[in-house]
């Protein structure tokens, strides 16, 4: 079924958390190392706005349904960083703009030059590099779900469960029109598939992986994923990428976790 992308820019909204009792985070309040991974998913929602950054020096921008849902996608974003910041502020930890700034200058010139590099390498693949974008946000936003779940499943705090599901539901619908995108763009395209192929088994990494520092990858990813139930739900997403045209047999989020020592039991 194609993805209705004008019923999405006219239902988008933010996600809600005001009706739920964050109260409860004081009298039950969440262990270390899951404030760490929410600190994580805070901060790369928060990033989001780089990677629409990215997006308009290439040709992605020149298409209007993919710029209409990147810009309600950015805002969805955002608002699922700020419940998360409010989350994290219910247990004293704030999580400010100027410290997001810094790690963005920590990057230097990596992050200035990232759009350079996307801008001049997406001109010379052309239209077919909508395909990679398509099908790298796609991957994206299915570790993202399967990140959100399976927080929800081990920590078991009803309202932190409550919000991470209203959350994984937004991103779903991410998923539904970067996996409907980049199933008919590499349909079309052989070169499209080869790259695709090529960028996703080179230079793809957990999302945030790039902006982080790797000990956080680490244990976040770790977190999340280690165990035979992360594994299990790692394979899912490999097997959704895998059916795409032309990337069958790519096992990309296994061989990532795998690089950052991520456990299989």
């Amino acid at each position: 079924m194609a993805f209705d992308i004008d019923n999405y820019t006219k239902t988008s909204k933010n996600v809600a958390w005001e009706d739920l009792d964050f109260e409860t985070f004081r009298t039950n309040p969440l262990p270390e190392d899951t404030l760490r991974v929410i600190r994580y998913m805070a901060d790369v929602e928060y990033h989001t706005v780089c990677y629409m950054r990215d997006m308009l020096v290439t040709p992605s921008h020149r298409d209007k349904d993919v710029t209409g849902f990147m810009t309600m996608w950015n805002r969805e974003e955002f608002w699922h960083g700020e419940a998360l910041a409010d989350v994290l502020r219910m247990h004293n930890i704030e999580l400010e703009f100027d410290e997001l700034k810094s790690k963005r200058l920590k990057l230097g010139w990596k992050d200035r030059i990232d759009p350079v590099k996307q801008s001049v390498l997406s001109n010379l693949v052309g239209k077919d590099f909508i395909a990679v974008h398509m099908i790298w946000g796609a991957a994206n936003e299915w570790s993202a779900v399967a990140a959100y779940k399976r927080l929800a499943e081990i920590e078991g705090h009803p309202v932190l469960a409550e919000l991470l599901k209203r959350i994984a539901m937004q991103e779903a619908r991410h998923v539904a029109f970067y996996a409907t995108q980049a199933r008919e763009r590499l349909g079309k395209s052989v070169l499209a598939q080869k790259f695709a192929r090529f960028a996703l088994g080179k230079f793809w990494g957990p999302v945030g992986s790039t902006i982080m520092d790797q000990t956080e990858v680490k244990h976040v990813m770790g977190h999340i994923f280690g165990g035979i139930d992360g594994r299990k739900a790692i394979n899912a997403i490999d097997a959704h990428i895998a059916k795409m045209p032309g990337l069958k047999g790519l096992t990309i989020v296994a061989d990532s976790l795998d690089g950052h020592g991520i456990a299989a039991v």
